[in-house]
């Protein structure tokens, strides 16, 4: 374990069993946080755009 790289912060968030399984199952247990951020990163990108084209 260590320090989170710099410029992260931890956060703990819930998700359904079944909703981490079906991650795990496409990218693999040790893959789960990179797979958050991506689609939190995405989905931020989506919204971003949307309220710009109001």
């Amino acid at each position: 374990m260590g320090r989170p790289p710099l410029g992260m912060k931890p956060t703990t968030i819930r998700l359904p069993q079944e909703m981490i399984q079906r991650i795990e199952t496409l990218v693999g247990n040790r893959q789960l946080a990179q797979f958050i951020r991506e689609a939190v990163e995405r989905e931020l990108e989506r919204r971003e755009r949307a309220e710009g084209k109001d």
